[in-house]
Formats: structure tokens, sequence, C-alpha cells
């Protein structure tokens, strides 16, 4: 029987692009975000420590579900195994897609 998937899941977020890995992602409830779950990082245990991935672990520490906005989300893949976590700083023409702020009013009239 095959293993659950991983899913790769790359968003912005203050400033930074995040990259996590987790086994669980759908379509949320809450309109306009992504809920994440079951949140799988790398071994502890290594000798070398990435601080990026180490942010993201005490981040995540403890959360069990994260909703994620749509419009932060630049991609989500599909990956054979986890990787490491990772922060960096936003560079280049990756942008948020815009959004309305609200729906306009509407005019029953």
């Amino acid at each position: 029987m095959p293993s659950k998937p991983i899913y790769r899941v790359v968003f912005h977020n203050q400033g930074e692009v995040w990259e996590l890995y987790a086994r669980e992602i759908f379509q949320s409830d809450l309109w306009g975000f992504i809920e994440v779950e079951a949140f799988v990082f790398e071994d502890q245990s290594k000798v070398v420590v990435d601080p990026g991935a180490e942010k993201l672990r005490r981040t995540f520490d403890g959360v069990n579900r994260s909703y994620i906005p749509y419009s932060a989300i630049v991609r989500i893949d599909e990956v054979e195994r986890g990787g490491v976590a990772k922060a960096v700083k936003a560079e280049g023409n990756v942008t948020e897609f815009p959004r309305p702020m609200a729906w306009p009013p509407r005019d029953d009239g």
C-alpha cells in the first residue's frame, strides 16, 4: 500500500517566502484559506542545524492545523518525500495574487 502523500507548500509570510512540508492539505471551510495539517520536519538529530528550518520548526511546534490565505500561496506540490523547511527573504518578481478587500454592496433595488 502506498504511503500517504507529502505536499510542499510555498507561501509568503511577512516579507519572507516559507516552504513547508505536510501530509494533509485541503480547502478550508473558512472562505479564502487552505488548511495545512500534519507538518513534516527533518530529523532533529542532525549535527548541522539550518537556522531557517529551525525557525519554522519552532514556529509550528504544537500547531495542529494552520490556515494559509489563498493570496499568500505561491505553489503547492505533491512530492515523494519531505525536504528541508525553509524561510528566505522574499526577493524578485514573485508577488501575492491581488484580491478585493471586500465584496461590493449588492443593489437589490
